[in-house]
């Protein structure tokens, strides 16, 4: 394990109880960017969903936490949800998002390769996706995944009432 992965796995151990402690989910701990822009993400769930006062409530729980744990270098702690479209990195990840859509990128011995597709299933180190393009089902060894996440399809566009015609109004008496 690298030093920035004990770091983070330090990070979710300290701030997983505090998270917990107020009705919430840890969901995963990552470091974005580089040097001294680095941020430190604390990503958070909660099934009723996560307003700004609850945001709030978890940042100032894990703050002073987070500050004793000895991290390399200085950074920018973020607390947010998921949003949406979640990045899939833990195979509780994939685990919580078997049926929905998802995009993941990998590699095979012929290089890499994107599959889309409905997520079937995950079996110790490896998932099963349904793909869009050819109606096959593709296992994947959760090693070679360089990056997954779902997708959120917005649905179509409602029609405007009165379809697309133009209405003008003639100036003088009628």
């Amino acid at each position: 394990m690298s030093t920035t992965e004990t770091q983070l796995e330090a990070v979710r151990a300290a701030v997983e109880p505090a998270v917990a402690a107020l009705g919430c989910d840890l969901y995963d701990v990552e470091f974005a960017g580089s040097g001294p822009a680095r941020t430190l993400r604390v990503t958070v769930t909660n099934e009723r969903g996560l307003d700004l006062d609850a945001i709030t409530a978890i940042t100032q729980s894990v703050s002073p936490l987070v500050d004793d744990v000895p991290i390399n270098g200085s950074f920018l702690l973020e607390v947010s949800s998921p949003g949406i479209e979640r990045t899939l990195r833990r195979p509780e990840h994939y685990a919580g998002a078997i049926g929905e859509l998802v995009s993941v990128k990998f590699h095979t011995e012929q290089g890499p390769r994107r599959v889309r597709g409905t997520l079937q299933a995950i079996d110790g180190d490896t998932i099963v996706v349904a793909s869009e393009d050819d109606d096959t089902d593709v296992e994947i060894v959760l090693s070679a995944v360089t990056q997954a996440r779902t997708i959120f399809e917005w649905g179509p566009q409602p029609r405007a009432k009165g379809g697309n015609k133009t209405r003008t109004r003639a100036k003088g008496k009628v």
